[in-house]
């Protein structure tokens, strides 16, 4: 009788706020208390110091010492590590490899890619069963940035590099990197880091085709605080609770 009652209870009030944190890993629900005292946690952007407080951990902001703790996942992200090669999507009327490949273990999670990579592109490739999330981070007005490492035909000299940072004209309008950054160059070929929060088709290459020096290999090195790391190439991970908390607040969820 007593469990049904504090199980009402919490659905109408909300949970006790150092139970989600313990919930979340972040501390026992002692130690939990001790962050509430010390004024380290906040709610909806305010600090919290009293004991007790009640949340809703689905509907609410918590942050610890300025981080967000998503709540409990009711939904699976997971990053790939995508080969070249692959087709980034699940079926290919080719028969060409796709990202299905990938997850034979994961195929009754009902999962999709949250954007692509051109079949030439390698790199971090996020895949998910949270529709919303899904649409916030391929919709462009939350502009979360993407680095790629870039190996491109010929000697790019100091003016073209400063010609991509102005912005290169496309057919469909102008695109202009957050930042390019060289690498090493020399012979025939450069190799550059090239951030962009842009999901226009392909848009790395085209921009480097404009300027008459065509990529010829291209990888995704992060996707806003998801860094490839030691990620093996056809590797699959869960995205770190600091990651999954970043990328909400950076799609306003």
């Amino acid at each position: 009788m007593s469990d049904e009652v504090e199980g009402t209870t919490e659905e109408v009030e909300g949970i006790r706020l150092q139970k989600v944190l313990s919930a979340a890993g972040i501390a026992s629900r002692r130690n939990a208390e001790i962050m509430i005292d010390e004024g380290r946690v906040e709610v909806n952007g305010k600090i919290v110091m009293e004991q007790g407080r009640r949340v809703d951990p689905e509907r609410d902001v918590i942050r610890v010492d300025g981080s967000r703790i998503p709540a409990a996942r009711r939904h699976v992200y997971l990053v790939l590590n995508k080969p070249r090669g692959v087709v980034s999507t699940m079926d290919d009327p080719e028969g060409r490899p796709t990202i299905r490949d990938y997850l034979r273990r994961r195929e009754s999670l009902g999962l999709f890619h949250v954007g692509r990579l051109d079949t030439d592109t390698e790199g971090l490739l996020l895949l998910t069963n949270d529709g919303e999330f899904a649409n916030r981070m391929t919709h462009p007005s939350y502009e979360v940035p993407k680095s790629y490492l870039a190996e491109v035909a010929g000697d790019l000299d100091n003016n073209e590099l400063k010609w991509l940072t102005r912005g290169v004209r496309l057919e469909d309008g102008v695109v202009r990197p957050d930042k390019v950054k060289l690498i090493q160059r020399g012979g025939d070929k450069t190799l550059l880091t090239v951030i962009i929060h842009e999901g226009r088709n392909r848009i790395v290459r085209r921009m480097f085709d404009a300027i008459g020096h065509p990529v010829r290999r291209l990888s995704r090195t992060s996707i806003g605080p998801v860094r490839v790391g030691t990620l093996a190439v056809g590797e699959i991970r869960e995205l770190s609770r600091d990651e999954l908390g970043t990328l909400l607040d950076m799609v306003k969820m």
